[in-house]
């Protein structure tokens, strides 16, 4: 799926928090509902069959609760989207990217195709069985896993054994890492901690562009990957690992200081993509991403900054400014506006509004936040932070983790559009809105901004009232669940709100509109 991510290191967020976050985009035909579950171990399969490709994977008996953002219409498979388990363990998968015909000719995609014909006749093909995917990735890790590492290493042994049907880019997190996993071909993959003074950008496209091969074949410190990927490198010829391979990086960052005498080389050469459709449709939302959380860099030339359509826009860099949650909600919001290619822009040329896809753009399905806070009790340390629909249009909504259901509003939501899902009220105030643009940007300012200090009173007055109680983790699922509730009914009143108003202005604004009445 059409997605952007964006992950802050600790030490670059304003709280000392590891936040992970993901648009997940419907296709281009498409839109698919999405709600928000907690999944019990009562309740989580012990024998998993891929609704797309297929595959069956037997699963360990220990599954542990978490949460996930599934498909709200049954048919297409779970797609589970992201979530928390109970050891504060998030998840987010995936950001679909792109590679090159050099890897895919040498480890094919393990993809399903279905029988041909009928048993017993002379052409019949039998089904062959695909990888694993999107559809299925949170729920055969999530459950099992106690810390980011795990969560790679365990993705990784499924891949090793199952293969994969597409190309896909996994982040989890602790409160103290973030790791990035990225598949590389059928069979294939690699890893890496995102330096924790850092965010990493990544827009549909392979993004990894430095890698210590060494490391991840020794002590693991901030690269994994899997054990034959040098000789896949060498039988293949992808890139040249012993000709100076530390030049193809470009840069070089703080922990690749002391390793001189390890083998360093630029994935993003190596396995990805370079193509046209990743200067109109991926590059573009990282140069905007950057251009926000650096500002004061050159943006507009070839000077301290990149260009939209460059090909070696930083997978990661330092952000001017400490990053917040109102931050990662901007950037995964944004149109460009303030650059020629705002497509709700009346200024410029118009030739170039809409030259680029947006990152807030119509097909936004959900968006998960999670954020993992090491200075409060371990009860009250995940937080994550929803939104459905256009994100131009939306608003984020903290709920806390440990908790054993979710409020009606964002998990009930149906085939049948209503104003009584959270997910509904989105759709139907973007659609209005975006016709009315100008007309409708002040409905949507107040509604973000009034329910966004809403929010963040919430979780300051919760926070409060469970660590003054001293509940441990179990202890306060309860409470937490009747938390979320508030939460969730100050937002209802918020939507509801919005809406009215957003179809008032709709309503005034309709082309067959006329200013005399009938008196």
């Amino acid at each position: 799926m059409a997605c952007t991510t964006i992950l802050v290191g600790k030490n670059a967020s304003l709280d000392g928090s590891t936040i992970i976050a993901r648009n997940e985009d419907s296709g281009s035909d498409e839109f698919c509902p999405k709600k928000f579950l907690v999944v019990q171990p009562a309740d989580q399969p012990r024998t998993y069959t891929s609704v797309l490709s297929h595959v069956t994977v037997q699963l360990p008996d220990n599954p542990m609760r978490y949460t996930s953002v599934p498909e709200a219409v049954d048919g297409h498979g779970l797609w589970a989207a992201a979530g928390v388990n109970e050891k504060n363990i998030g998840m987010t998968a995936t950001e679909t990217i792109t590679s090159n015909e050099r890897v895919l000719g040498a480890d094919p995609l393990v993809e399903y195709h279905a029988a041909q014909g009928k048993p017993g006749d002379a052409d019949y093909t039998p089904e062959v069985i695909g990888g694993i995917g999107e559809e299925d990735m949170v729920t055969l890790v999530l459950p099992y896993i106690t810390s980011a590492r795990d969560g790679v290493k365990r993705l990784g042994a499924l891949l090793e054994q199952y293969g994969t049907y597409e190309m896909n880019g996994i982040a989890f997190s602790d409160t103290n890492e973030i790791w990035w996993l990225e598949t590389i071909g059928g069979h294939h993959w690699m890893a890496r901690r995102v330096p924790d003074d850092m965010y990493v950008t990544m827009p549909n496209q392979l993004g990894i562009d430095a890698f210590d091969l060494t490391d991840a074949e020794g002590e693991q410190k901030c690269f994994m990957a899997s054990a034959d990927l040098r000789e896949f490198i060498q039988k293949y010829r992808l890139d040249k690992l012993d000709e100076n391979s530390r030049a193809s990086i470009g840069w070089i960052e703080s922990e690749f200081e002391e390793a001189e005498d390890h083998t360093l080389f630029n994935p993003r050469l190596a396995f990805g993509s370079r193509t046209d459709a990743d200067r109109v449709y991926n590059s573009p939302r990282a140069w905007n991403m950057h251009r926000v959380l650096n500002p004061h860099m050159d943006w507009e030339n070839h000077g301290s900054g990149w260009l939209p359509e460059d090909d070696d826009i930083p997978w990661c860099l330092e952000p001017e400014n400490p990053i917040t949650i109102e931050d990662v909600k901007y950037v995964l919001s944004l149109h460009f506006q303030g650059t020629p290619y705002d497509p709700y822009a009346h200024y410029g040329d118009p030739s170039q509004r809409g030259k680029y896809r947006p990152i807030g753009i119509n097909r936004n399905g959900e968006l998960l936040v999670i954020q993992l806070r090491p200075y409060v009790p371990e009860a009250i340390a995940a937080v994550q932070w929803l939104a459905y629909g256009s994100n131009t249009y939306n608003v984020l909504v903290p709920l806390y983790a440990n908790t054993n259901a979710n409020p009606e509003y964002i998990s009930n939501t149906t085939k049948r559009v209503t104003s009584e899902s959270f997910y509904w009220a989105n759709r139907l105030v973007a659609a209005m809105a975006d016709a009315h643009f100008n007309e409708c940007a002040t409905h949507i300012e107040r509604y973000q901004e009034t329910y966004g200090a809403m929010g963040r009173h919430f979780v300051y007055k919760f926070d409060d009232e469970i660590t003054k109680a001293g509940l441990g983790y179990d202890q306060a699922a309860g409470e937490l669940a009747k938390a979320n509730q508030e939460i969730v009914d100050a937002l209802k009143k918020q939507t509801d709100e919005l809406l009215d108003n957003v179809l008032l202005t709709a309503s005034f604004n309709m082309k067959n509109g006329y200013a005399r009445s009938d008196a």
